[in-house]
């Protein structure tokens, strides 16, 4: 890759993708390129470095009934996690991730005694708000279909008492390796789990769902144990403040529809199209 910067990269492909979304799968390469200001060879070089594959092969993944293929074909019952505790570590884009939670009592006190860093960062899925404490990342946030004041006034006011500081510099290395911008370096990003015991349950089983595949929300009511309560499930998987890295975008219904998503559809789709592009990518690379 060139020596410019991760951000310049990232409003790239979050441009590209979303121009790929909007206009469907006749966009040729050589139109695409155009908008992005580059010729097509280097577009393409760009983007199959970032993405894994190809535009055209990318644009193949955004089809409406990915999400259907997704479900037939990389579908996983989590029938293998080892319970569903409030300890446990999962991976993410050739990235470990460790994570703590706050206790139910630290909860209550809506972050009172907290101090929470904040920022705004690019990201391959457009303008993204990140917040952290001291322990680790605790909210990801995209702006790109709630608009930048809704996104922070969405997070921020999750912990009322907290004392907020902007400070991007203090995220930015979590937010390089969350973004993907420095794979391979077996860094432990940490997260720092802010939820009610139940949504934390409902978080730990999205953490075990491997990247490229997808589940569904009964299926984490199983296996958090409490098997009828699919509504209450859906309920805290679209609370998760730590979007991308808790992936509540691989929760489906059973249908195989997408069903909601806090940050809007398309980043949904963007997401899991972007996720499926690289597991491709990575399995290409291991068979050769």
């Amino acid at each position: 890759m060139s020596d410019l910067s991760p951000d310049y990269h990232y409003n790239v492909i979050g441009r590209a993708i979303r121009e790929i979304d909007m206009a469907g799968p006749g966009l040729t390469l050589d139109a695409l390129s155009a908008r992005m200001g580059m010729s097509a060879a280097h577009f393409q070089r760009l983007f199959s470095a970032w993405v894994g594959v190809s535009p055209k092969r990318y644009q193949q993944y955004l089809a409406l009934d990915h999400a259907k293929s997704l479900l037939a074909t990389r579908h996983t019952t989590l029938a293998a996690a080892d319970g569903a505790g409030l300890s446990g570590s999962g991976r993410l884009h050739d990235l470990f991730l460790t994570w703590e939670a706050m206790t139910p009592g630290d909860f209550a006190r809506a972050g009172e005694g907290l101090t929470i860093r904040h920022g705004w960062f690019d990201s391959p899925f457009g303008r993204a708000i990140v917040t952290g404490t001291e322990r680790g990342i605790c909210g990801i946030g995209f702006a790109s279909e709630t608009g930048e004041d809704a996104a922070s006034d969405d997070l921020l006011r999750r912990w009322p008492k907290a004392r907020f500081v902007h400070d991007p510099a203090m995220l930015r290395p979590w937010v390089l390796e969350a973004f993907g911008a420095r794979p391979g370096q077996n860094a432990d990003t940490p997260l720092f789990l802010i939820g009610a015991p139940f949504q934390i349950k409902v978080w730990e089983a999205l953490l075990r769902i491997p990247s490229g595949h997808v589940t569904t929300y009964s299926d984490i009511a199983t296996v958090i144990g409490h098997p009828k309560a699919v509504r209450a499930v859906g309920t805290a998987v679209g609370r998760n403040p730590i979007s991308l890295l808790i992936p509540c975008h691989r929760a489906l219904r059973k249908s195989g529809a997408l069903g909601g998503y806090h940050w809007g559809l398309p980043v949904k789709r963007a997401i899991l199209a972007y996720e499926s592009a690289r597991s491709e990518a990575a399995l290409t690379d291991t068979a050769t």
